[in-house]
């Protein structure tokens, strides 16, 4: 069996009671973008990783202002 289970989302909405969920699931960690603001509930869930996707933001406006290709940046 699994010795450790990660979840990843996009979009971490965590309505309702999904925070507590996790809190109290099995999973060692979901990590999560932040594409969309945390609720404080979240923010203080210590199973509960951030990555930003700011930088990948960023480079794919700039890329798309000065008509660069995009795609190599998800490859």
């Amino acid at each position: 069996g699994a010795r450790e289970i990660s979840a990843c989302c996009t979009h971490p909405v965590l309505s309702g009671n999904a925070v507590e969920k996790i809190k109290r699931s099995n999973l060692k960690e979901v990590i999560v973008t932040d594409t969309i603001p945390l609720s404080e509930q979240a923010k203080e869930c210590g199973k509960i990783t951030v990555l930003s996707v700011a930088s990948l933001l960023s480079e794919a406006i700039r890329r798309i202002y000065y008509n660069e290709s995009v795609s190599s940046l998800f490859v």
